[in-house]
Parts: C-alpha cells; sequence; structure tokens
C-alpha cells in the first residue's frame, strides 16, 4: 500500500492566524506532519509526503504545486495503472494513532474513508481503479458519490481521532487533551494550557 500525506508548505493553517505567527504556524504544522509520519510508520508502512514545495520532512517528498484535487488524482491515476492502493492521510491529524490508521489501512472496501468534522475527508484508502477524490465543499458527502458512480463499495471508519484535524484554535484544545507527540509537545513549548470553567475546556497562552 503506498500512503501519501498532502502537505502544504506555503502558508499553512491560515486560520490559526489569530493565535499563531506565520512562522509559529509552519513550525506547528511540521509538528503535526511529523507526528502523522511516526502514526504511519508504527503500523508498519512508509509514508511518502506530497508537497506543495520543497520541504524537509523524516519521508520521501514529492513536489506537486497544483490544487489537492489534482496532485492527488495525479497519484491516484499513477497507482490505478499496477492496482496498488492507495492512503491519503493529511497532515494535521495530530491525533492519529498507529490503531487508528490500522482500522483505516486494514478494511477490504473499494474505498474507506475517514470522515472529517464538518463534511471533509480526513483519510482514505483507495483500491478501486476509476476512484477519484474532489476536495472540495462537503468532500465525505461527494467521495460517497463518486464512488457510487463508479460501482466501488463503501465503509465509513468512524474515528475521533482521524476525524479531528487541528484547523482552528478549538482544536487545540484536543491536541493537548489527546495526543502525545510533537504537535503536543510544541503547543506545551509555546507556552499553550488547557483552562476553562465546569462546562467548557479551551486553551490559554501563557
Amino acid at each position: 500500500m503506498r500512503v501519501v500525506v498532502p502537505y502544504a508548505t506555503r502558508e499553512p493553517k491560515t486560520r490559526l492566524a489569530g493565535v499563531l505567527s506565520p512562522d509559529e504556524r509552519s513550525a506547528f504544522a511540521a509538528a503535526m506532519l511529523a507526528d502523522v509520519l511516526d502514526a504511519v510508520r508504527a503500523t508498519g508502512r512508509d509514508p511518502e509526503v506530497l508537497a506543495t514545495a520543497p520541504v524537509d520532512a523524516d519521508a520521501p517528498v514529492t513536489v506537486d504545486d497544483r490544487p489537492l484535487t489534482d496532485a492527488v488524482n495525479a497519484v491516484l491515476a499513477d497507482a490505478a495503472s499496477d492496482t496498488e492502493p492507495v492512503a491519503v492521510v493529511m497532515a494535521d491529524l495530530a491525533l492519529a494513532t498507529p490503531d487508528a490508521l490500522s482500522r483505516l489501512f486494514e478494511t477490504d472496501a473499494d474505498l474507506a474513508v475517514a470522515p472529517g468534522r464538518g463534511g471533509g475527508t480526513n483519510a482514505l484508502v483507495v483500491r478501486h481503479p476509476d476512484f477519484r477524490v474532489d476536495y472540495h465543499g462537503t468532500s465525505f458527502l461527494d467521495h460517497l458519490e463518486i464512488a457510487r458512480s463508479v460501482g466501488a463499495g463503501v465503509e465509513v471508519v468512524d474515528s475521533h481521532r482521524l476525524a479531528t484535524d487541528v484547523d482552528e484554535r478549538a482544536d487545540l484544545t484536543e491536541v493537548l487533551v489527546h495526543a502525545e507527540g510533537e504537535s503536543f509537545e510544541w503547543l506545551q513549548a509555546a507556552g499553550f494550557a488547557l483552562a476553562g470553567d465546569e462546562s467548557r475546556v479551551g486553551v490559554v497562552r501563557e
């Protein structure tokens, strides 16, 4: 199985602009990428990074500056020629664990998909040669429809750890509560800590 981790090298995590500076966003995105690569490797598979520009990563890097949909579909088209399954795992899944990823990787469906909160697609495994992605809008629903249109069987992998992509300030709470890797350590070193009242927990920067 080929495991591809798309990574936006330029100006990552813009929705965290109110919390982190541009340099901090780049550093935090790199920490999350490292955590995802470690989790993939712990499943016994070798990840590769699909980056929009050259990046220093502990994995082979392919640079493709096209939009995400086009870049991933190029990978799927290439893999379809020799019927190699392809997994696509987003680089901001800081909560991902080997167990959660193994549940996804070890399915037998033509398309195994882990939806994100809000209707996105955070990870998937493609075994059908005609399936292609479309990451615009509510991509999870779009991917179910695309699978039906090409006759691909679908298995939805319901996982809190794979559903949690870190895009906004509220998502940092999930990292501090549930993660243990470089992302967690980076936030702590940057002065972030949990804070809240009896009904809700958030983050503060000390």
